[in-house]
C-alpha cells in the first residue's frame, strides 16, 4: 500500500503565507515527479506545480513569483510554500506523488485526499 497524506492548509489572510506538506510512504521502489494540483468550487483540478527527482520545476503561471515547490528525497516528502496569497488561492490543494512500487511495477500516479486553503479577511 501507498499512503499520500498532505498537511498544512488552513485559513489565511490576503497577503500571508502557508506552507503544505505532503509525505509519501508505504510500498515505493522509486518516486519520479511530484506535485501540487487543486481544485477551487464549480472549478476543474488545475496544476499549481510540479518537481523531478533532480530538482526541476514547473509552475501555474497564476502562482509564478509567489510559490515555490521543494522535496526532499530522502524524506520522500514535497512541499509547497505559498506567498502574498490571493483569495483566488482559496481551494482544495491536492498532492500527487509518480512512482513504482517495485522494480517490476508500472509508473502511477498517486494522490492524497486533499488539504483545505482558504484565503480571506
Amino acid at each position: 500500500q501507498v499512503q499520500v497524506v498532505e498537511s498544512g492548509g488552513g485559513l489565511v489572510q490576503p497577503g500571508g503565507s502557508l506552507r503544505l506538506s505532503c509525505v509519501v510512504s508505504g510500498s515505493i521502489f522509486s518516486i519520479n515527479n511530484m506535485g501540487w494540483y487543486r481544485q477551487a468550487p464549480r472549478n476543474e483540478r488545475e496544476l499549481v506545480a510540479t518537481i523531478t527527482p533532480s530538482g526541476t520545476t514547473n509552475y501555474a503561471d497564476s502562482v509564478k513569483g509567489r510559490f515555490t515547490i521543494s522535496r526532499d528525497n530522502a524524506k520522500n516528502t514535497v512541499y509547497l510554500q505559498g506567498n502574498s496569497l490571493k483569495p483566488e488561492d482559496t481551494a482544495v490543494y491536492y498532492c500527487y506523488a509518480r512512482l513504482q512500487k517495485n522494480w517490476l511495477s508500472s509508473t502511477r500516479d498517486y494522490w492524497g485526499q486533499g488539504t483545505q486553503v482558504t484565503v480571506s479577511s
